[in-house]
């Protein structure tokens, strides 16, 4: 169960195919748009299950329909377990599995999103409200939460979530490696790029400072933000300031690619800037194609590089300091070419979609066994 059918084809296809391959009957819970990813879905030969799950604000009322909504179906598709990514799925997902009886419950929790990263009196309400949402979603025998990084784990736990099927820990989704030509990326001009949603909290705002703080300090770079807006989240950049920064031509916006390993075979270093992740795929498919990074000091980036091997750390919320890392690693390209070996290098380690896959089935049948499902 996921609440974007995009982010089910861009992070968690691989698992899903691993799945059908290994003989499991895979449903997918998603809302119905956009329509091209649901097509794609079930192009894939995948069973699938429409259900609008309100992504953006909470609404208490409409958010119990989706509970109700979603545990009838349940008691219709009858799974064995139920597998749950991002926030809404955990939650909502989580508790309708307990109403409808799901012997076993997979949680990933996959970042923490704009509520925990909002020191906003209403974002702490809100967080304040979802304690016992994670408590009933989770604190059963069969349960088991997935964290991509220590920090994520330590926040959950500390609010007394206690899964009695225990706490993997996957470092992301993975990534296709042989899709990605870690080679010698072109040298004039060199190209920067975000990987990314449109968000301020993706650090926004901070790129497009370094950007023309290095443009008006002469550095002959471009600078492209390769994402669209997700208008659904309350931290997206809106279409006047998005404007604005494109008029003034410090950084490019290129919107939603498809193609972003050739954009990566093309780019001399990739940046994300970002105020918090779980473990950032922008990050993986950097060391995948070999390209060094610049990113911010906070949970999931920090996780995701290997700071001064693969990459370098600046702290979050600083265009400045952002400019000095993109700059240094700009005029050195030998280090940059050293710290690209060492990320494919990581990448071949610790980021291959197949034993990401391999794990999280593992952790299905473990699930299972604990409940007699499976011999």
């Amino acid at each position: 169960m996921v609440n974007d059918p995009a982010f089910f084809l861009s992070h968690r296809l691989e698992i899903a195919r691993a799945a059908r391959d290994a003989g499991w009957e895979v449903w997918l819970v998603t809302p119905p748009e956009p329509a091209a990813a649901v097509a794609r879905i079930r192009a894939e030969g995948f069973a699938h299950a429409a259900v609008e799950m309100g992504r953006g604000r909470i609404q208490p009322r409409r958010d119990i329909a989706v509970i109700g909504r979603l545990a009838r179906l349940f008691r219709e598709i009858r799974p064995d377990l139920v597998h749950l990514v991002t926030i809404k799925p955990v939650l909502y997902g989580g508790v309708a599995a307990r109403l409808a009886r799901v012997p076993a419950v997979a949680a990933a929790i996959s970042g923490l999103g704009y509520l925990f990263i909002s020191k906003g009196a209403r974002a702490r309400a809100i967080r304040a409200a979802l304690v016992p949402l994670y408590r009933l979603a989770l604190n059963r025998p069969c349960a088991a939460a997935i964290f991509q990084n220590a920090d994520d784990r330590a926040v959950i736990e500390g609010l007394g979530v206690r899964p009695g099927g225990g706490v993997e820990m996957i470092r992301g989704s993975g990534t296709m490696l042989a899709a990605f030509r870690p080679e010698a990326a072109p040298e004039t001009p060199p190209l920067v790029v975000v990987p990314a949603r449109l968000l301020r909290d993706k650090g926004a705002r901070e790129f497009v400072e370094a950007a023309r703080l290095l443009r008006r300090r002469g550095v002959a770079a471009r600078f492209a933000w390769i994402g669209a807006p997700d208008p659904a989240n309350p931290a997206c950049v809106d279409a006047a300031t998005r404007a604005g920064w494109e008029a003034e031509g410090a950084a490019e916006f290129w919107g939603q690619r498809g193609d972003v390993p050739e954009i990566l075979a093309r780019a001399s270093l990739v940046v994300l800037p970002s105020y918090r992740e779980g473990m950032p795929k922008a990050l993986i498919e950097a060391a995948a194609a070999g390209r060094a990074v610049v990113t911010t000091d906070v949970p999931g980036c920090r996780d995701a590089i290997e700071p001064g091997v693969t990459g370098l750390l600046v702290p979050p919320r600083d265009g400045a300091a952002l400019a000095e890392a993109i700059a240094a690693l700009l005029a050195d390209p030998a280090r940059r070419a050293a710290m690209g070996r060492a990320g494919r290098a990581l990448a071949e380690r610790a980021f291959a979609v197949e034993d990401v896959a391999a794990r999280h089935l593992a952790l299905w049948e473990r699930l299972l066994a604990a409940r007699g499902a499976v011999s």
